[in-house]
C-alpha cells in the first residue's frame, strides 16, 4: 500500500479522488491549496503527489517547482491534473518538474493506470542511481535518520554541477552521462583520501546532476574542495581537445542565444545538522535548496556553508 498526497480545490474532486485511490488499496491524504501541500509534506513524505493545477494561494506549477528543487523530496513523483489540455500547458508541466499530466475530464481507469506505473517507477529506482551505481532516493533517507536516530551531529553536502544544462546540449548526453560517472567515482575517491581506509561518509546521487555527502563537520570544507578540484579533472578529460585547455565552450543559453560558458563546475552548499536544529528531511532539503541557490549566487564554483 502506498500513500498518497491529493490536492484540489475543488471538494467533489477531493473526495472523487480520494474514494478512487482509497479502492485501489492505497492510503490518502488530501489537500484544498498549494500551502497545504507544503505544509503536508513536512509531516510526513508521501509516495506520490497529485496535483490540480489551478488552486488558491499556490497553484499546482508553483508547488511542483517547490518539491522537484527540495533535494529530499525532488524523487517524489507528480502527477499534474489540469482542464487545460494544450500542448503549451503540458510543456509548461513538464518544465515545473511534473513526471506526469493528465487533463480533466479523465477516465478514472487510465488515472489509476498513470499512478500505479509512476509508483513502480518509484521503488525500481529508489536505492540506486542508473548512471552513477551510488545510493539514492530512500537509501539518502535512511542514511540520514540512522544518524538523527543516534543523536549524531553531521553535516551534509549538497553537490550541484553549474550550468549542466548547455554542457548536456552542446557535448551530447554520452559525455554528459560520463561526467556524472565520473563525478560519482570522484567522490567516493575524495571520501577514501580524506578518511582513510576506514571510512565511515555517505556518498548518494539524488539525480541527474545532484550528489549528497554526509560527513563530519570538520571534515565538510575539505571534502567539498577536493570534490570541485576533481570535478574540472572530469570534465576536461570527457570534453578533452580546446574547450579543456580553454576551459570554456560556446553553447545556448535558455533564451537559445549563442554565449560561452566556462566548463561545468560543481557549487556546494553545506548544512550542519545537530539534535538541536533537526526537524524533518523535508525541511533539511528547503534549507539544502535555499543553500545551494546561495551558492550559485556567488558564480560557478560557489560554495556556502549554512549552518543554522
Amino acid at each position: 500500500m502506498s500513500y498518497l498526497l491529493v490536492a484540489d480545490d475543488n471538494e467533489d474532486m477531493r473526495l472523487m479522488l480520494r474514494d478512487l485511490f482509497r479502492a485501489s488499496g492505497h492510503e490518502v491524504a488530501v489537500a484544498c491549496d498549494g500551502l497545504e501541500v507544503l505544509a503536508a509534506l513536512k509531516e510526513r513524505e508521501p509516495d506520490l503527489v497529485v496535483l490540480d493545477n489551478s488552486m488558491p494561494n499556490m497553484t499546482g506549477l508553483e508547488v511542483c517547482r517547490r518539491i522537484k528543487e527540495n533535494p529530499f523530496t525532488a524523487r517524489i513523483p507528480v502527477l499534474m491534473l489540469t482542464a487545460q489540455s494544450g500542448v503549451e500547458n503540458k510543456v509548461e508541466g513538464f518544465t515545473a518538474g511534473a513526471d506526469e499530466y493528465l487533463a480533466k475530464p479523465f477516465d478514472p481507469r487510465e488515472l489509476r493506470a498513470r499512478v500505479q506505473a509512476l509508483l513502480r517507477l518509484v521503488q525500481r529506482e529508489g536505492d540506486r542511481n542508473p548512471t552513477s551505481q551510488l545510493p539514492g532516493g530512500r537509501a539518502i533517507d535512511a542514511e540520514i535518520m540512522r544518524r538523527v536516530d543516534r543523536g549524531e551531529s553531521f553535516a551534509v553536502c549538497y553537490l550541484d554541477l553549474d550550468n549542466f544544462k548547455p554542457f548536456a546540449d552542446t557535448f551530447g548526453f554520452a559525455i554528459a552521462d560520463e561526467v556524472i560517472r565520473g563525478l560519482g567515482a570522484a567522490i567516493r575517491e575524495v571520501s577514501t583520501e580524506v578518511n582513510g581506509p576506514a571510512n565511515r561518509d555517505f556518498v548518494g546521487h539524488i539525480g541527474g546532476d545532484d550528489f549528497i555527502i554526509v560527513t563530519h563537520l570538520e571534515r565538510a570544507r575539505r571534502f567539498t574542495e577536493l570534490c570541485a578540484v576533481r570535478c574540472r579533472e572530469v570534465v576536461a578529460r570527457a570534453v578533452g581537445g580546446d574547450a579543456a585547455v580553454r576551459g570554456s565552450y560556446l553553447g545556448a543559453d535558455r533564451d537559445g542565444h549563442q554565449r560561452e560558458f566556462p566548463l561545468a563546475s560543481v557549487s556546494a552548499a553545506v548544512m550542519s545538522v545537530t539534535p538541536a536544529n533537526w526537524v524533518s528531511l523535508a525541511s533539511l532539503g528547503q534549507r539544502a535548496a535555499e543553500a545551494k541557490r546561495g551558492a550559485k549566487q556567488q558564480g560557478p564554483g560557489g560554495l556556502l556553508f549554512e549552518e543554522g
